[in-house]
């Protein structure tokens, strides 16, 4: 078994040549069967398991440096540096994260998370390289997807710069999370079919060189030209124009061609990008099949792809897809835009009922949010759907382009809260208070199922920005008794009693809801209120709330700095209300990887440590 002769850095140089098929194969049985259980990023790994092992033959690690954009990619890449040990963990609390991290390895030498940051640091790291006289080599592995992001672009324009060596390699699966989208989809599908080129190239070669005398000639002077012999044969190439020397295409899946270009690339004193064409989910037929399925895969059967566990109840992503395809029903002025992700934020529905109104910009938030802006100020309803860490990008274009001017667009923010598994980069805990930070800027959240629905219909309907966020997973449907309108700025009254207040938002009421019956059971009086809005609070309430209540304790999936909790403690503050108040949130810190329930643990939201926070605040007070 050649993948047992893999023990730590360098060891596949040890291999024979004969035994590289063979490890490839194990290499993806061993990940298939260890995220059938515990889940992961399937697609996006079995699709480059060759090209990380060209690089790990063609380069020395960890002497020489990869940036793997975005992350989810590098499960091999762990294999062939020691780690295999711990895909037991992956994913898992304090075990092997999804993504590189330079904490668990010296062969992680930047961390990702995020797409098309890969080139961007890259680039500094060939700098803080050529400033200290180093001689190593600096590798950026981004996809065709992440390569349509703007940053990504800046990047390229900078690297054009570039006097020394470095490597861009551009892993081209035609995909992102959906099909990718736009003109650099176009333009790489071109050179996709450039076999032609290739082949051309190598014939027009192979035909000068048999010319007696001048051949030889004639093919250093072609080589020796500006832009190139690729240039006679696909004028205007991109990369090329920009300054960056273009090799490919290369078969993804073929080692030898991988290494030579590999070794090509390393000798070229400038930027050079390798185009390298890879296959999603290679080597596993559901995940080739449906490769957006397993781009974040759940525990499935291996034999089938399907969920081990399979859902009885509906997500929240779930509820906005139904209510959002009879909204586009009911107004023909709504839109739906999502950056790459129409399946993961509910949009699928809505795509196929009204196409010629939805739109995927590809993984672009910051141009979908001015996009949208566009939309609205035309006098269309836009609804941006997007995962709340992913919308931190476009804070500028929220600020600037959406709420100085005052404009209707809906954020959609679905994975609001502690998301898990995909750890610090993906945990989506700071939108409350980065969103309620702007002004003119409506925030709110819902407690269940059916006030997702209502704040959804709402907010079409409201005029000016207007956000609301949701968890991932499944949707609550308690609490059903509870459904009064919806109304700017006003919370909701559940339990209306004296002495303790909770006032909880989104998903944390169901936790609230579970504090008041421990209090109730040690014999303490408890009103619990739906916050509904983070932004405008209902300082009405508050002010009623305090001529009753001695402790006023908010609840919130979000970092307590900025959030809805402080924003109630400034309003008692200035108004020097007589009560005391106790925030429930997120540490001033990064969550990492784990089951939710356990970080709820960590974090201090778990319903056991609020309700002993809550006792300990009010026995202080009496």
């Amino acid at each position: 078994m050649a993948l047992e002769k893999i023990n730590r850095v360098n060891d596949i140089k040890k291999l024979e040549k004969k035994e590289w098929g063979s490890l490839a194969e194990e290499i993806r049985s061993f990940l298939i069967e260890k995220i059938s259980v515990s889940g992961g990023h399937l697609a996006s790994n079995l699709g480059v398991v060759e090209l990380t092992m060209a690089l790990h033959l063609a380069f020395d690690f960890p002497r020489d440096k990869v940036v793997w954009d975005v992350g989810h990619q590098a499960y091999t890449h762990k294999l062939l540096t020691g780690r295999k040990e711990g895909f037991d963990e992956l994913r898992k609390y304090g075990g092997l994260s999804g993504f590189p991290k330079r904490k668990e390895s010296d062969c992680d030498c930047f961390d990702t998370g995020h797409s098309s940051t890969s080139i961007s640091a890259g680039i500094g790291l060939v700098k803080a390289r050529d400033l200290q006289g180093g001689t190593e080599t600096v590798i950026s592995v981004i996809g065709d997807g992440a390569l349509t992001g703007g940053m990504a672009y800046e990047a390229l324009n900078n690297a054009s710069q570039l006097k020394s060596n470095f490597i861009i390699v551009l892993n081209d699966n035609q995909m992102s999370i959906a099909e990718n989208v736009g003109g650099m989809s176009r333009y790489l599908n071109g050179l996709r079919t450039a076999e032609a080129y290739t082949g051309f190239k190598e014939g027009l070669q192979n035909t000068l060189e048999r010319i007696p005398v001048f051949g030889d000639g004639l093919v250093r002077q072609l080589k020796k030209t500006k832009n190139g012999l690729k240039q006679l044969v696909i004028p205007g190439m991109l990369f090329e124009d920009m300054g960056i020397t273009y090799l490919g295409p290369v078969d993804g899946h073929n080692m030898d061609q991988m290494i030579r270009a590999f070794n090509d690339a390393r000798r070229i004193r400038h930027a050079v990008l390798v185009h390298v064409r890879t296959q999603k989910g290679r080597g596993y037929a559901p995940a080739e099949r449906h490769p957006a399925r397993f781009h974040g895969a759940e525990p499935f059967e291996i034999a089938t792809g399907l969920p081990s566990h399979k859902r009885t109840k509906a997500s929240y992503t779930d509820i906005f897809s139904t209510v959002m395809r009879k909204l586009g029903d009911r107004d023909e002025k709504v839109v739906a835009i999502t950056a790459a992700m129409p399946d993961g934020t509910g949009l699928k529905r809505f795509r196929n009922m009204f196409p010629d109104r939805f739109f995927d910009v590809g993984i672009a938030e910051q141009h979908a949010v001015t996009f949208a802006a566009g939309l609205a100020a035309g006098g269309l309803k836009p609804v941006v759907a997007v995962y709340s860490s992913f919308l931190q990008r476009a804070y500028d274009q929220i600020l600037h382009d959406v709420c100085i001017q005052n404009l209707h667009v809906v954020f959609a923010i679905d994975r609001a809260g502690l998301v898990g598994s995909d750890g610090e980069t993906h945990q989506g805990i700071f939108d409350l208070s980065y969103l309620s930070s702007i002004p003119g800027m409506t925030v709110m959240a819902p407690k269940n199922k059916w006030e997702l629905s209502d704040m959804l219909k709402f907010a079409v309907q409201y005029q000016g920005p207007i956000a609301l966020r949701y968890p991932r997973g499944e949707a609550y449907d308690g609490l059903a008794e509870f459904r009064a309108p919806v109304i700017l700025g006003k919370s909701e009254i559940l339990y209306e009693e004296a002495d303790i207040a909770l006032l909880a938002v989104g998903s944390m009421v169901k936790t609230a809801e579970q504090v008041r019956e421990i209090l109730k059971d040690a014999g303490y009086n408890c009103t619990l209120v739906n916050g509904r809005f983070v932004k405008p609070i209902d300082q009405k309430l508050l002010e009623e709330l305090a001529e009753r209540h001695k402790l006023v304790v908010t609840i919130e999936e979000n970092v307590r700095s900025g959030g809805y909790g402080e924003k109630v403690l400034n309003y008692v503050n200035e108004r020097e209300l007589p009560v005391r108040v106790l925030s429930a949130a997120i540490p001033d810190e990064y969550v990492e990887h784990g089951n939710v329930e356990l970080l709820y643990r960590e974090v201090g939201l778990d319903v056991e440590t609020v309700a002993k926070q809550v006792i300990t605040a009010y026995v202080g007070l009496i």
